[in-house]
């Protein structure tokens, strides 16, 4: 769908959110993340409201966090499983996630 906006968001040192917005729909859905050990960022929790569902919002977070491990060079601890979900639909992906597609994630200790 067209017409989705994704930004990101730093809620404190360690904290922050890609916030997605889909034009004429007064709602947003969210892709929280939090710094790690190193070059990493764990995906923690994705979320969309009712209104949001089918308008392919919560895809385009995950999809926006892929090109921003990239552009920026770190890599993505997938903890939600919708993030877990989506790269095991696309292990394309795997230059920038910690485990291969359908693996268990680890916290760095």
């Amino acid at each position: 769908m067209t017409g989705i906006t994704v930004t990101r968001e730093e809620t404190d040192s360690r904290h922050g959110r890609y916030v997605a917005r889909v034009a004429g729909i007064d709602a947003e859905a969210e892709l929280t993340f939090t710094r790690r050990a190193g070059d990493r960022i764990s995906a923690d929790h994705t979320g969309a409201p009712e209104e949001l569902r089918g308008t392919g919002a919560a895809g385009a977070l995950v999809r926006h966090m892929v090109e921003d491990a990239r552009t920026n060079g770190f890599t993505i601890i997938p903890l939600c499983p919708y993030v877990q979900a989506q790269y095991a639909r696309h292990p394309d992906w795997s230059d920038v996630f910690t485990t291969a597609p359908g693996e268990k994630p680890k916290l760095p200790g």
